[in-house]
Formats: structure tokens, C-alpha cells, sequence
């Protein structure tokens, strides 16, 4: 993809998996928003994923984290699993937004730590995977940089579900953005 290419918007997307290894976990549900770069969102997308259910239980009930953190998590995935999509579906669904809004600009991914969620696209929808430019926005360094240079805290809230981690992500960077522009603040620029 053209460097020179400015780009106009963000595709950001969030997974949730059983855990973070692709090539052992598996994606449960995926949410994607697609805003300029004033955060107004123009496109959106959500789907489950289905997957085995037997194999879902189990991947589930050995993540201590979903176990001990979101217990509630597993009992949704598991109860939703007959309305969802196939994986290759959700890849045609996504490929579709992401040819249709972008348009040949490049899809700069967007999120927390959306390196992860990079890796599983990958393995699974290698398809989309290469309508991605190289670069991504991650807010999880801006929450590095803010949190340590500036001692400023999002006040972060989730269910670990994809839709509302989108808008958590969307939120915290407007949040970081907009303390630049307050005035009469000292910073330690």
C-alpha cells in the first residue's frame, strides 16, 4: 500500500477468543467499527463466531482468567452459539466492509492492544488479514505514555465483550486526545 495515502479513517476491531494463543484458541465474536479520525462512526459490524461447542466449553473452563474474572462470559458464549456465523461468513462480511469503506486507502487497524487481535486474524481470516496496512493505532501505548509520563487514567469499564471494547477503545483515545487540548493545564510536554 501507498504510503503516501493519507488515511481518512479507522477500522477498528475487537475480538473475543477463548485465550490468546491462535494456534490453539478460537475466536468467539467480533465487532468492528470503521470512524473518521474525529471518532464519528460511519460503519459497524458485530457477529459470533460458531464454533464447536464441546471445544468451546473446554477452552473456556481452562482460562482461569474467563473462569475467575468473567464467569458470566462463558454461559453467554456458550448460550448464543445457535445464532451465529460461520468463520468464512464473518471473513466475507468483513472483507465486503472493508473493500466498500475504504476503497483503496489503507485499513489502519485500530484498538487495545490490537496486536492480538492482529494475530488471530491472521491465522484465521488470512483473506482480510491482507487488506491491512502494515501500521496500526493501539491505544494500549497511549495508555502506556499517558498513564506513566502524564500520571492520567481512563477510567476504563468492561464486560470483555467485543462491541463494548470497541467503544471503550474509542473513548479512552478521545479521552487522551481531548486532555491535550485543555486549557490552563500544566503539562510536562
Amino acid at each position: 500500500m501507498d504510503d503516501k495515502i493519507l488515511p481518512t479513517k479507522l477500522l477498528w476491531i475487537d475480538l473475543e477468543m477463548t485465550g490468546l494463543n491462535p494456534n490453539k484458541d478460537l475466536i468467539l465474536e467480533v465487532a468492528a467499527k470503521i470512524t473518521d479520525f474525529d471518532f464519528k462512526i460511519l460503519k459497524s459490524y458485530e457477529s459470533r463466531v460458531y464454533q464447536d461447542p464441546k471445544k468451546v466449553k473446554k477452552l473456556l473452563n481452562a482460562n482461569s482468567w474467563y473462569t475467575e474474572e468473567f464467569p458470566e462470559n462463558i454461559n453467554i458464549f456458550l448460550s448464543e452459539i445457535d445464532n451465529q456465523k460461520t468463520s468464512n461468513q464473518i471473513e466475507n462480511d468483513l472483507i465486503e466492509l472493508v473493500s466498500k469503506s475504504f476503497n483503496g486507502e489503507p485499513a489502519i487497524l485500530a484498538g487495545n492492544s490490537i496486536d492480538k487481535d492482529r494475530s488471530f486474524i491472521d491465522h484465521y481470516w488470512p483473506r482480510l488479514y491482507k487488506l491491512l496496512h502494515y501500521r496500526m493505532l493501539d491505544v494500549s501505548a497511549w495508555k502506556i505514555v499517558m498513564n506513566s509520563k502524564f500520571n492520567v487514567e481512563f477510567p476504563k469499564k468492561s464486560n470483555h465483550r467485543a462491541l463494548d471494547d470497541i467503544q471503550a477503545s474509542i473513548s479512552e483515545l478521545k479521552f487522551y486526545l481531548e486532555w491535550f487540548n485543555q486549557p490552563n493545564k500544566k503539562k510536562n510536554l
